[in-house]
């Protein structure tokens, strides 16, 4: 059974079709039918079925690509016994970030990882919705995601996860607010406030709703903005009131983060990472790295 076979159709599962299988495999979509059409040939039984203009796997399917999961792993074991061996073992590690975990993590595990002769990082910024972040384990090895605090992570959905730390949110309000001298603020104090929110889906939208469950009213949301350096810059502006991290904002001097108190109010960042990967020597040792970070950062 060709291992290509096998990576091709785990790749039509876990990215939902054929035409993304074949973005994160870098070939076709008639390369990715005809490797499944022939793994489909030598196993006897249907792999795939039509769903309205597309395919998903049948009950078979899912079976085999669950089990082209351990021939991977198997596979990349295999490597990274003779890489032990090698000196300084080398290669490419493919880092994704969310776009406020790059700005807290990046730039340090660059210069951290500069002294390890071999490896090289290439990095990207990626931030979507929750679900949406272990689809892109497939074409990058390190995926750094984030989630609420009492959030489901994303162990059930076949994938290593490995916690790095939890970052507190905070309010964020302007320099002049009536909150802004308050050493912590509690939920029935941000009543009647105007809101910046990210949209739904995204893990801070979650803590903003543990906010308004526990003041008892619901969140007046003016406008929803993810990218939080625009937010930090219309808080400051007066335009409404936002939760931001702590860590990535804390340090900054157009707004003022004061701490809640009353609900547990923080994300939580995870390193997602397909198990066949977290095999590869300079794959770990990138890990490493990100783990010691995050453990300074922490203390800090």
């Amino acid at each position: 059974m060709d291992p290509r076979g096998l990576e091709t159709l785990r790749a039509v599962g876990t990215q939902g079709g054929v035409t993304a299988a074949a973005a994160v495999l870098h070939v076709t979509p008639s390369a990715v039918s005809q490797q499944v059409a022939l793994l489909q040939r030598e196993v006897g039984v249907p792999l795939t079925e039509r769903v309205g203009r597309g395919v998903r796997l049948t009950p078979a399917g899912e079976a085999l690509a669950a089990a082209a999961v351990d021939v991977a792993v198997a596979l990349e074991r295999a490597r990274a016994a003779c890489d032990e061996f090698v000196a300084r073992p080398q290669g490419v590690v493919r880092v994704s970030a969310f776009q406020s975990g790059a700005q807290l993590l990046l730039p340090a595990l660059l210069t951290r990882v500069a002294s390890l002769e071999g490896i090289t990082l290439e990095c990207t910024d990626e931030d979507v919705a929750q679900d949406d972040f272990v689809a892109l384990t497939d074409r990058m090895d390190v995926v750094v995601a984030h989630r609420p605090d009492d959030g489901a992570g994303w162990a059930a959905q076949g994938v290593l996860v490995v916690p790095l730390l939890r970052e507190p949110l905070d309010l964020a309000v302007p320099l002049d607010h009536p909150l802004a001298c308050r050493a912590e603020v509690r939920p029935e104090d941000l009543r009647d406030l105007s809101w910046i929110a990210v949209r739904e889906g995204f893990p801070v939208a979650g803590v903003l709703g543990a906010v308004g469950a526990r003041s008892g009213t619901a969140p007046r949301i003016l406008h929803r903005v993810n990218d939080f350096h625009v937010v930090e810059s219309l808080v400051a502006a007066g335009h409404g009131v936002s939760l931001l991290p702590r860590y990535t904002f804390g340090g900054g001097a157009k707004v003022r983060l004061v701490p809640l108190a009353g609900v547990r109010a923080g994300r939580r960042i995870d390193a997602l990472l397909r198990r066949d990967r977290a095999e590869r020597l300079v794959v770990r040792r990138v890990l490493d790295e990100f783990r010691a970070l995050a453990a300074e950062i922490d203390v800090a």
